[in-house]
């Protein structure tokens, strides 16, 4: 029969945040100003150009760029802060692992503190 693995403590509260914070991403959106293919554009020929919203992020390393239509622009914007989000709650748990480890630690039962303490003891009369 399979064991259903414990989560250490803790980890239910930061599962629950950061499912709250879906959807995510990381990267970021630019406004941009682009030309278009049509020959007799006025706004082109004034130098103005036309918005439009690009997507930057990173895959396997290398840099990459999406159109995102207006349409989308809102979510997208949601999406990157929910994930600046994420990222924040990231580097905040590292910190929290190693002082609840260490808090563990420190609390051991009384029997196993005076093993540890027999046993240093016998090391250091040798």
């Amino acid at each position: 029969m399979k064991q259903k693995k414990r989560l250490p403590p803790g980890s239910a509260a930061f599962l629950k945040k950061v499912t709250s914070l879906w959807p995510a991403l990381k990267g970021s959106l630019a406004l941009v100003h682009k030309p278009c293919i049509r020959p007799g554009c006025a706004l082109c020929a004034s130098g103005q150009k036309h918005p439009a919203h690009m997507l930057s992020y990173t895959l396997q390393g290398r840099r990459r760029c999406l159109y995102v239509p207006v349409d989308l622009v809102p979510l997208i914007r949601k999406s990157l802060e929910n994930g600046r989000k994420i990222e924040s709650l990231l580097c905040q748990s590292g910190p929290a692992l190693v002082s609840e480890y260490r808090k563990a630690r420190d609390i051991k039962p009384p029997a196993k503190r005076a093993a540890l303490a027999s046993k240093t003891a016998k090391k250091k009369k040798c």
